[in-house]
């Protein structure tokens, strides 16, 4: 039993260094990440519903898995291939191509649940009441 949870702790803190590794080396990540904060910050001002932040949540960690599978992806295309090769290219820009389609999936249902409950909050201080 002793060595199951050993090597459970082992596996986060493998977990927690790919963690680190993307946050600390891909600058789309920290894109992702403030708009995280934003979404996340937006959303409590707002108060959602508790189906509107299961949607937001799940678009969210869309966008991050879609970035660290990418990342994953390319660092194995760099071990595989480190000369240029149009495999490599394909590899990379697909995986990149993944990250993109998650992005604006969520940039749309961002739209969709914070775009409304926003715009009657601020529409009259734009307009006037």
């Amino acid at each position: 039993m002793s060595n199951f949870i050993t090597s459970r702790l082992r596996s986060f803190v493998h977990a927690f260094h790919g963690w680190a590794y993307v946050l600390r080396t891909q600058h789309n990540a920290w894109i992702h990440a403030v708009i995280t904060v934003i979404v996340v910050a937006l959303g409590l001002w707002l108060r959602l519903s508790a189906r509107d932040w299961v949607m937001l949540i799940m678009a969210i960690l869309l966008v991050w898995m879609a970035e660290f599978l990418n990342t994953a992806i390319e660092a194995v295309v760099d071990l595989a291939s480190p000369a240029k090769h149009p495999l490599a290219k394909v590899g990379k820009d697909v995986g990149a191509a993944a990250v993109l389609i998650a992005a604006l999936g969520a940039v749309l249902i961002g739209l969709l649940i914070l775009g409304p409950p926003l715009w009657s909050k601020v529409a009259p201080l734009i307009i006037g009441r």
